[in-house]
């Protein structure tokens, strides 16, 4: 008996001046919304420490268990759309987390590639946000805190998997806008229900995969660490150019539930 799908979803803790963070919040209401495409898929939520020194935490639980795909969530302040990120940079700025510490080098691993792109096809889905109601566009900036952190471990976590382990897995990072984490013109259920579509759409891409074998990436390819995507949204260049990714935030203690 073939074992069922598995999704993981991660997000970041609150942070000073809000009890909840925004990407939290999202992660937790898009697990109530029910779809009778993810039956039998196992979620699993894990709410990320934002520390720098927590990053191998999630390395540990990408190589402990390894998943069918993978959405973060994350929060943008300065933007003001949806942002599916289509690649991570192997660099951090000099910036203090939650527990006031630094990097320990402008590099996140010394040993792997400059940058990875997304294991995700990414550009379609801007396309079905923006059907639901939901301003969304591509984004080559993931910035260089530790929303960028965590997807570089992520995407480094899949690439180094042994050939033959299995297909690689769609990986993508989603940056909510602003404070509240809703774009203008969606309510926070429609947010919800549209990031529910990005659960679907994952665990459809996965099934494929799976089903064409060892090392299948987007279109049945192999994915190349430095494949970076060249037709990334116009718009995103406008948010890029004005945005920084929002300010050190505070966690409490990491959370895991599984559905």
């Amino acid at each position: 008996m073939a074992r069922p799908l598995r999704i993981l979803v991660t997000a970041f803790g609150p942070f000073p001046g809000m009890p909840v963070n925004p990407a939290q919040r999202a992660a937790m209401d898009l697990l109530r919304v029910r779809r009778p495409a993810l039956s039998g898929v196992e979620i699993a939520l894990e709410i990320l420490p934002t520390r720098w020194d927590e990053l191998p935490r999630l390395d540990a639980l990408m190589t402990r268990r390894p998943f069918d795909a993978v959405l973060l969530l994350g929060v943008a302040a300065r933007r003001r759309r949806v942002c599916l990120e289509t690649r991570a940079v192997n660099a951090a700025r000099t910036v203090p987390d939650a527990a006031g510490r630094h990097p320990p080098g402008r590099r996140l691993m010394t040993n792997e590639a400059e940058a990875f792109s997304t294991t995700a096809p990414a550009l379609p889905w801007v396309a079905t946000l923006r059907r639901a109601g939901i301003a969304a566009c591509a984004s080559r900036d993931a910035g260089r805190y530790l929303c960028n952190a965590a997807y570089f471990h992520a995407l480094a976590a899949a690439h180094g998997w042994p050939r033959g382990a299995g297909a690689v897995p769609p990986i993508l990072f989603v940056h909510l806008p602003g404070r509240s984490g809703v774009p203008r013109g969606a309510s926070r259920a429609g947010l919800a229900r549209a990031l529910c579509g990005q659960l679907v759409a994952l665990a459809a891409e996965a099934r494929r995969r799976n089903a064409n074998g060892p090392g299948s990436g987007p279109e049945g390819k192999g994915c190349g660490a430095r494949a970076f995507s060249s037709e990334v949204d116009t718009a995103s260049r406008e948010e890029n150019a004005s945005m920084q990714e929002s300010g050190a935030i505070a966690v409490s203690q990491g959370e895991r539930k599984t559905l």
